[in-house]
């Protein structure tokens, strides 16, 4: 049997403001003198080149101490899907599985954790036509009267976004028109997979560890604390120099990322400055939401408490048991 498939692959995933970053270096450290860890992002807006603040990207010298892969890919003008973060990600997985490493995925964008594990979604490819009615009717009626339609045929997607992304409200409605079934019948289709099906398409042995908080609201404090640390760290000015450097759009998925967005709205004159936080802060908050919903249906993911004291420990010590037993196989 060859080795690759038994090779594991320690995913750390949890909510923004869970702690994730710190705890990967913490693993990196702990398990340096016995088997190599080498941290790999999943986080969708850290792929921007120049997007630091926002995204809270790990400064110069934590990357100096503590390489990351996956990271500063693109530039913000630019569009990066879930199966182009497949396709790379399995090229740096099998690099540093070559070296005798051992990838640490480490982020919250459940849609590129999902793609990497079970591969290509079975949705129907987009149709021009359609896409191009959908965009012309949209521009009659405006992207609320358009979510407002998605509820009449998929009110479970239309749950989950907001009545101004385009992007998706449209992606939604194309599918149901294509293949006269709701998104979220065909992702819920994927989900009844057993485990064993679902990650038939991921050549490693992924081993699922999620961060969940005991109290939300704790949770809350932390991402309203952390939106105030980016606004004193002139957030508002990094947005205002991507607008001069690239060709940007509000549509683009690199300003529609939490925060992003509303500093937008704030340049352009829509919310003032106590809105952008109110609506930064509420808006990371939802993002938290769909994340821990994410983690709640994953096959085999194992739990911890993100706001538990001894994490590191219980983390360590379920790690360490990982790699002892990939190292008999």
């Amino acid at each position: 049997m060859s080795s690759a498939p038994a090779t594991p692959v320690l995913f750390l995933l949890g909510p923004t403001a869970s702690g994730k970053t710190a705890l990967a270096s913490r693993l990196v450290d702990r398990f340096v003198n016995k088997r190599r860890i080498e941290i790999v992002s999943v986080d969708s807006a850290l792929v921007y080149r120049e997007m630091n603040i926002g995204t809270a990207k790990p400064d110069s010298q934590m990357l100096a101490d503590y390489p990351h892969h996956m990271i500063d890919l693109i530039d913000p003008d630019e569009i990066y899907s879930a199966a182009d973060y497949r396709r790379d990600v399995l090229v740096v997985l099998a690099g540093i599985v070559s070296r005798g490493a051992v990838p640490l995925m480490v982020g919250g964008t459940m849609m590129y954790v999902k793609t990497l594990l079970e591969g290509i979604s079975v949705l129907p490819k987009a149709d021009p036509a359609i896409r191009a009615a959908l965009t012309a009717e949209a521009a009659l009626v405006g992207w609320a009267a358009m979510h407002a339609k998605l509820v009449e045929v998929d009110e479970l997607t239309a749950a989950r976004l907001e009545p101004n992304d385009s992007q998706r409200i449209q992606r939604a409605l194309e599918v149901y028109l294509i293949s006269g079934v709701p998104m979220s019948e065909l992702h819920q289709r994927e989900m009844t997979q057993s485990p064993k099906e679902a990650y038939e398409n991921f050549p490693y042995i992924a081993h699922l560890l999620a961060l969940v908080p005991s109290d939300r609201a704790v949770l809350h404090g932390r991402i309203a604390e952390r939106f105030d640390e980016m606004l004193r760290a002139d957030f508002i000015d990094e947005v205002r120099q991507l607008r001069e450097r690239f060709e940007l759009t509000p549509d683009l998925p690199s300003m529609r990322a939490v925060g992003y967005r509303q500093v937008w709205q704030f340049l352009e004159g829509e919310i003032n400055e106590e809105q952008l936080r109110a609506h930064g802060i509420a808006a990371t908050r939802q993002l938290a939401k769909r994340q821990l919903t994410w983690l709640r249906s994953m096959p085999n993911a194992s739990t911890y408490d993100c706001l538990d004291r001894n994490l590191s420990s219980k983390i360590e010590t379920h790690v360490e048991g990982i790699l002892k037993a990939s190292a008999t196989n």
